[in-house]
């Protein structure tokens, strides 16, 4: 017998016995079930970011802290939003004296000769005491929720308040949401301003910004962590991408929020532009303040993810204007179908049936008083081929010099859950769309701030419709209260919540629109096997 034929039965005497190895080994359809299965369960942590609320005097700012009830969470846990260290020197000058020659400068090179002298001396004793007071004024908590169920409200007020981080761990963490809404009674962007806290992210995309002179446009970033993060903000036009200063390579210092004015990023003045935040290091918050002189002002939260097709929902009845912003950020051209998701059914409006929106660049129209004393949800469908696009309104209200203004942006549906806090008995509503299909919806009043017992209603919201509902009111309310919205079916639903608050004839509003609240997470179900230990 040679060699090579004692090599050949040794190599089948190996194969036999690690196929052996295996058979004997190998779980059974059981247990490889139960190994793929995951579990639903509640996250453990959720961080939520805040950003300065206005830089007047006239400004009176409410917060309100909200987690649902969420099954299988811990008995203990916290929950609590302190003031960020310390906006930078820049960004507090930009916002109190932002006309002078000199400050355009220091906006447009994002630093003050002061500032980089104290950055290039950072140890000084000075520095050593700036910081020292910033991290005692960050110890008080501005809202220490109590328990979940029930909502906790703090208040601030003038144009000094700064931007907050927060932090809620075990039973807090589910679902956690904070409300910041603000009241400016005069000035640019008077009316009614509001914002739900956002967790940071990587990318944020805005479309509807304008660098227009009746416009002061502000993109607040926030860094939550311990270490710098670094952002490039992109400005689109409607011919394409704009040239801009400093807008690469913008540092936020850690447990910091800088708010960067758009004007000072490029010199052409358009009325309608798409923002794409890019973080490179860290991760941050991310929300565009939008002041206008004449027309009020409110907070442009992040549009969802870029998808063919998008949901705007909630648009007010009494809408007096509506300007539809759209952006494609592929290197395919988009055309859309607009639809009105009306409380009869899906509609075209007149004369914009159809939206072409070119490759990397902002498309808008004029859609007037769409919804014709009803309220409605903006439907955008691809009309061929799928290409990805953002989208958002500008919304008006009120007439003449007594009008304000709020923006909805595309959203991601309810999904399993969505909550909105800082509801009051009068000046809040619900807008519900199902697109797709018919749907049920349970929505839940929670216990008010200051006392009061939770109610909950069901409705059913017809395929193609957008209802306004009457909302449950909590018996015996005392102070807020948070809306909780759970769809009982599997059609898709997506939802808003709109604010107002009359003030010497001017009808503010804000409006907030209510994604999945991720208070859930799947983890994959695992059972131990010594056998990866053997060789």
């Amino acid at each position: 017998m040679n060699r090579t034929t004692l090599s050949l039965i040794a190599g089948t005497a190996a194969l036999a016995a690690v196929t052996g190895f295996a058979t004997l080994n190998q779980p059974d359809a059981a247990t490889a079930d139960t190994a793929q299965a995951a579990a639903e369960l509640p996250v453990e942590r959720t961080s939520l970011l805040c950003p300065s609320p206005s830089s007047s005097d006239l400004a009176d700012t409410s917060y309100t802290s909200f987690t649902p009830v969420t099954k299988g969470t811990d008995a203990d846990g916290t929950a609590e939003l302190v003031a960020a260290a310390a906006e930078s020197a820049t960004a507090t000058t930009d916002k109190t004296d932002d006309k002078t020659d000199d400050k355009t400068d220091d906006k447009a090179t994002g630093k003050t000769t002061d500032k980089t002298d104290d950055k290039a001396t950072d140890k000084t004793d000075d520095k050593t005491d700036d910081k020292a007071s910033d991290k005692k004024k960050a110890t008080k908590p501005v809202v220490t929720p109590k328990a979940p169920g029930t909502p906790a409200v703090g208040e601030t007020s003038g144009g000094e308040t700064p931007a907050l981080l927060g932090t809620a761990e075990g039973k807090f963490a589910p679902g956690w949401t904070v409300q910041e809404t603000t009241e400016v009674t005069a000035g640019s962007g008077r009316g009614l301003q509001g914002v739900t806290c956002t967790a940071p992210d990587t990318e944020f995309w805005f479309p509807g910004v304008s660098t227009v002179a009746d416009r002061t446009d502000y993109v607040h970033l926030t860094n939550p962590d311990d270490s710098a993060a670094v952002a490039d903000i992109e400005l689109y036009g409607k011919d394409g991408a704009l040239q801009t200063t400093v807008g690469e390579g913008i540092t936020i210092p850690a447990h910091s929020s800088e708010p960067i004015l758009l004007s000072t990023l490029t010199g052409e003045k358009q009325e309608d532009l798409t923002v794409h935040v890019n973080v490179r290091s860290g991760r941050v918050g991310a929300a565009v303040q939008a002041l206008d002189e004449k027309l009020g002002g409110d907070w442009l939260a992040a549009s969802t993810d870029p998808a063919g097709t998008q949901v705007v929902p909630g648009i007010p009845k009494d809408a007096t204007a509506v300007r539809l912003i759209a952006y494609a950020p592929g290197d395919a051209d988009a055309d859309l179908k607009v639809q009105l998701a009306s409380p009869s059914g899906l509609i075209t409006p007149a004369g914009h049936e159809t939206l072409h929106v070119k490759a990397g660049m902002t498309a808008s129209v004029d859609l007037g008083d769409v919804t014709r004393g009803e309220a409605g949800s903006l439907v955008l469908t691809p009309t061929d081929r799928s290409v990805p696009v953002v989208a958002a309104v500008r919304v008006l209200r009120g007439k003449g010099d007594r009008q304000d203004s709020a923006f909805i942006t595309a959203t991601a549906p309810v999904g399993t859950r969505a909550s909105a806090a800082g509801n009051s008995a009068k000046g809040s509503t619900l807008s519900l769309t199902a697109p797709k299909g018919t749907a049920k919806v349970k929505v839940t009043a929670s216990a008010g701030s200051g006392g009061g017992t939770a109610a909950s209603q069901t409705y059913t919201v017809k395929a193609g419709t957008t209802q306004e509902v009457e909302l449950p009111v909590p018996a015996g309310l005392k102070g807020t209260y948070a809306l909780t919205v759970e769809p009982l079916t599997d059609t898709p639903v997506y939802a808003s919540r709109t604010l107002t608050a009359t003030t010497e004839g001017v009808p503010g509003f804000t409006i907030q629109t209510l994604p999945d609240d991720r208070g859930t997470v799947a983890v994959p179900e695992a059972d131990e096997d010594v056998a990866v230990l053997q060789r």
